[in-house]
């Protein structure tokens, strides 16, 4: 006996797919119509397989072989541009058009090799009869489980089109808070990149070569203690200049090695979030973050303790994901969400009472959504406020920097020259 898959409509109309163990096609087909159904396709399960197969190679451009050999090729899809894929996914599918069919219009306007490569996949695998959270979730590189699992409370609440909107809308927003971020923290990486160039030219190429002047200027005179504290530095790093570069590439790879471990993450983010300029701007875009994901997750459809484990996994903060993990112990047990939250130290009072208001009275994703519209402002707020507070900071820490060198050399010629009007004056005397 062999096994054949087949696809069929019943009595009312209904598709349905199974399989069916027979001799052979004909006798498939006759034990469908004996069932009552009006079977479409009849086919042996190997040349189905064989037939997805080829289909499959078609669709996505790529064998079955250079995917073993090569998987992480092509991996890489942007956070902006698989936005813009959910917006236009949810456009398409709110104007009235099938899945499948927009799917089929996204890719061939795709220009992005690798999401284009995606959604060949995704195509294929609705087309062959599975949902679309099904096929997602194959993608886990680039489809997270908020992505999947809000698509697939979309799908078993008929609202994908609402879904994915709320799914881009969060997007953007995500997209938007962290580029301030970055755009706040460019400027003093910048300022710390032009001091380090300065100060590595001045120490390599400009120092040592006062050296040998003031030497002779001097006449055998000792130099100020800050200009020899100053000409030693400089003499170590150019006489020792591989070396001070292992140890500070082997000091960098050693904190990052150290960030990678669960202690050393922990360590970090709470280093972060306690920052005396950047560390309040870290704290309310996490706490931005969290009721965004909750609230968006809750309003989805999402059951709450599927929700809270999303939301522990997209923290993007240890700390934050420890006061979420401790959440999600209480509500399981069946108690409230406030209590964990307030006992935490990260979450404001005022996040707690709205979260508390918004537990009794029913409407908690509305709640937390405010709470996340009132952060993502005052993030905008304090990163403005940050951006102004750094600039002088950094302006003065360059000038100390550069300023301490420029000192250190203009005090051994402020010696020279009393020395020479001593002598001037000696001679006048004589």
């Amino acid at each position: 006996m062999s096994n054949f898959a087949y696809v069929a409509f019943d009595a009312h109309g209904r598709e349905t797919k199974g399989l069916l163990d027979v001799e052979d096609q004909s006798e498939a087909v006759r034990r469908l119509k004996e069932m009552g159904y009006f079977p479409t396709k009849v086919v042996q399960r190997a040349v189905a397989a064989a037939k997805k197969e080829v289909r499959h190679r078609k669709a996505t451009g790529r064998s079955s072989i250079l995917t073993a050999s090569i998987p992480m090729l092509g991996r890489g899809v942007k956070p902006k541009v698989l936005c813009t894929f959910t917006r236009q996914l949810a456009t398409l599918i709110q104007a009235g058009m099938p899945l499948l069919r927009g799917l089929r219009i996204l890719e061939e306007q795709e220009t992005n090799p690798a999401l284009k490569r995606v959604i060949a996949e995704l195509a294929f695998s609705i087309e062959d009869g599975g949902t679309l959270s099904e096929a997602l979730a194959q993608h886990p590189k680039v489809f997270n489980r908020l992505y999947v699992n809000m698509i697939k409370a979309g799908e078993m609440g008929g609202v994908l089109e609402v879904v994915l909107k709320r799914l881009a809308e969060f997007m953007e927003k995500a997209q938007k808070i962290k580029g301030k971020i970055v755009a706040a923290m460019f400027y003093p990486a910048a300022v710390i990149t032009v001091a380090v160039a300065i100060m590595a030219i001045l120490m390599v190429f400009v120092v040592p070569k006062f050296k040998d002047i003031f030497a002779g200027l001097l006449g055998g005179r000792p130099m100020p203690a800050f200009t020899v504290f100053i000409l030693n530095i400089s003499e170590a790093v150019k006489s020792h200049f591989v070396l001070t570069a292992g140890i500070v590439a082997a000091c960098i790879a050693a904190l990052k090695l150290f960030g990678m471990s669960q202690a050393g993450r922990r360590f970090f983010d709470r280093c972060k979030l306690s920052l005396p300029v950047i560390g309040p701007v870290l704290r309310k875009s996490a706490i931005s973050r969290f009721s965004r994901t909750f609230g968006t997750l809750m309003s989805s459809g999402v059951p709450i303790l599927q929700t809270l484990m999303i939301v522990k996994e997209t923290a993007g903060n240890v700390i934050v994901g420890d006061a979420v993990s401790a959440v999600h112990e209480c509500v399981k047990e069946g108690e409230t969400i406030t209590v964990p939250l307030k006992a935490s130290g990260i979450f404001p009072s005022m996040v707690v009472g709205m979260v508390d208001v918004g537990e009794q009275t029913g409407a908690l994703p509305e709640m937390l959504m405010k709470i996340a519209d009132t952060y993502d402002e005052d993030v905008d707020n304090a990163v403005a406020s940050m951006t102004s507070l750094l600039e002088p900071i950094m302006i003065v820490f360059l000038a100390i920097v550069v300023g301490s060198i420029v000192i250190a050399l203009f005090l051994p010629l402020i010696g020279i020259i009393d020395g020479i009007d001593s002598d001037s004056g000696s001679r006048a005397d004589g």
